[in-house]
């Protein structure tokens, strides 16, 4: 879910308004505008949105007033305008352990990461915060934090995306040595596998390409369906990608767990991860271009793996982890470098990779990476404010734009009324 932003900026918004009067009066259908709102942090001065739900709810990663310098958070619920602090699995004696989530379902229930207490006795970063804490997979669901098992041997594991089924998407430690994962993940001694983990908490792996030996599962939808990458412990990073994306095969995993080999951008790519899946079984990701940076790609059964190229003027692109495609074929990422060196979020539409930012002119934030978009076109992320501190945003589409699917497929109503006890249990927990 993380992607590490390594510097602050200032970033100054004149000239935006004028950009977005660009776009030729041909005819041609005008792109969308939006209203962004900064979600805000726990007390810190960070914050970062991983996932949203057709209700609006975004999951993300804030930090405490104990929480600095950009990357130790803990995860969070926004709804209508208040953060839920979700907490940690080290629980109140641990006021140093780290979580962020992922989701939320239709139901309110999210995906976590999150560090234990215990440190790790192979002193590994499986969460990414640089602790070498434990780190497990988790939900939260009314209220409650519970960890989900790990594969026999395991000691870590990741939850990274949930279904509206109950089922969550992530990758577990397998209790197999490999001294060759360090080279791809520092200090990571252990191999991984990508897993499944079903409503009631039961861990189900999923087993890798033929011939490799690691994979790590990353998106998952209501079909059971996931997406995620396949490779040799050498050449399979671990999510968060601590030295940068590495892995060597895209997957789809078929909802009966049989693998799919989605192929890449260029024969013999170093970088083909898949970053989320809609429920038409369609693929937005990133892959190694043939200019050698990664690209952001869209896979259809139909077409194979397209490159969706970058904002114009930038060189690199991706739609990372884990739901950035929507039913509309809408994609989101972040391309780079962007103007003053920082990256910028995108949104495609079935053609060019439009700047985020020239669609939000009235922007709080500069909009660095867009994380996820459910099929309201609404769209969370994490962009850098006017004082040079990192929050995450929601992006909420004009209401008299026009939501049709990018294929030109009619628009429908995206929007989902959460239940009732549902809403209840959040207000109740934001209260607290």
């Amino acid at each position: 879910m993380r992607t590490i932003q390594s510097a602050y900026a200032i970033v100054l918004f004149a000239g935006l308004a004028a950009h977005a009067q660009q776009g030729a009066d041909d005819g041609t259908p005008q792109p969308p505008r939006y209203t962004v709102i900064d979600l805000g942090t726990l007390g810190g001065t960070h914050s970062y949105a991983y996932g949203l739900n057709n209700a609006g709810i975004v999951a993300g990663g804030a930090a405490t007033p104990s929480q600095i310098g950009g990357l130790f958070q803990t995860a969070f619920l926004w709804d209508d305008g208040h953060l839920i602090n979700l907490g940690t699995l080290g629980g109140p004696g641990c006021p140093n352990c780290n979580s962020e989530a992922g989701g939320p379902n239709a139901n309110g229930v999210s995906a976590v990461i999150s560090e234990t207490a215990t440190f790790d006795k192979n002193n590994e970063n499986f969460c990414g915060f640089g602790t070498n804490r434990q780190c497990l997979a988790a939900t939260w669901k009314d209220g409650v934090l519970k960890a989900l098992p790990t594969l026999q041997g395991g000691n870590n594991a990741q939850a990274l995306w949930i279904n509206s089924r109950g089922q969550v998407a992530g990758v577990s430690e397998n209790g197999f040595a490999d001294s060759t994962c360090a080279t791809a993940t520092p200090s990571q001694a252990l191999r991984f596998q990508a897993v499944v983990w079903g409503p009631n908490g039961d861990i189900n792996p999923l087993s890798p390409l033929k011939g490799d030996t690691v994979a790590f599962g990353f998106g998952i939808n209501d079909k059971g369906q996931v997406v995620g990458s396949s490779g040799l412990c050498s050449n399979v990073a671990l999510p968060p990608f601590p030295n940068g994306p590495l892995a060597a095969h895209a997957v789809l995993w078929e909802k009966d767990g049989t693998p799919r080999d989605l192929g890449s951008l260029i024969k013999g790519g170093a970088i083909n991860i898949p970053g989320g899946i809609n429920e038409r079984g369609e693929v937005a990701g990133g892959s190694q271009s043939s200019s050698g940076a990664p690209h952001a790609f869209l896979w259809t059964k139909e077409t194979g793996m397209q490159d969706l190229g970058t904002v114009p003027g930038d060189f690199a692109s991706a739609a990372p982890c884990c739901h950035t495609i929507n039913n509309r074929r809408e994609v989101v990422g972040f391309s780079c470098p962007g103007p003053m060196g920082m990256c910028r979020a995108f949104l495609w539409q079935g053609k060019d990779l439009l700047d985020l930012n020239v669609l939000a002119p009235g922007s709080p934030l500069y909009l660095q990476q867009a994380l996820s978009i459910n099929d309201a076109g609404q769209i969370a992320g994490y962009g850098v404010t006017s004082t040079g501190e990192t929050h995450a945003f929601l992006a909420t589409r004009a209401q008299d734009e026009d939501v049709s699917r990018s294929d030109g497929s009619p628009k429908s109503d995206a929007t989902t009324v959460l239940n009732e006890d549902v809403r209840k249990l959040l207000k109740f927990w934001r209260a607290r």
